[in-house]
């Protein structure tokens, strides 16, 4: 049988939706369970949701946070849903935790737009997670980014890998 997959989500753009009396986002409840649900993945995860928020509003403390709940999972295979502006420093965050595969996921477009990489990075990130050694890492888009070696491309939208 197949080890347990933690998931820990934090918010970001994945969980955005919009609020028609302030004509506005917000992060709201995760999406991470219906997207299994209708996914159909037979994987054995636990969700566990540590905040809600954008990832510029993810402070220092958070990232302490979310280490500390990484360390402390008994899981050693770890998705973590999180807000594409600041994952890559979420991820420099987690480095060197000894024996766990983390993997940090998220998406361009709301999970609850028709046309969104959502659903896809979701599955990405699963996958990665089972195949990669441990450290820490992103998926996003189908490529596989080690932690402190990658950065956003803002005019791009796109994840690039850095000589780190």
């Amino acid at each position: 049988m197949a080890e347990q997959i933690l998931i820990l989500t934090t918010g970001g753009t994945i969980d955005k939706i919009y609020f028609d009396a302030t004509s506005d986002y917000e992060v709201g409840e995760s999406v991470i369970p219906a997207l299994l649900r209708e996914s159909g993945v037979s994987l054995d995860c636990r969700l566990v949701s540590l905040m809600r928020k954008d990832s510029l509003e993810i402070t220092d403390e958070d990232r302490t946070n979310i280490r500390a709940a990484c360390v402390e999972a008994a899981e050693n295979r770890i998705v973590i849903t999180h807000g594409t502006d600041t994952m890559t420093k979420t991820a420099e965050a987690l480095v060197g935790i000894a024996g766990k595969s983390i993997v940090l996921t998220g998406s361009l477009a709301p999970a609850r737009f028709r046309e969104s990489d959502a659903v896809f990075n979701i599955g990405f990130a699963l996958a990665a997670v089972q195949a990669k050694t441990p450290g820490a890492y992103l998926a996003m888009n189908g490529r596989i980014f080690e932690a402190g070696k990658v950065v956003k491309n803002l005019k791009t939208r796109r994840f690039e890998k850095t000589s780190g």
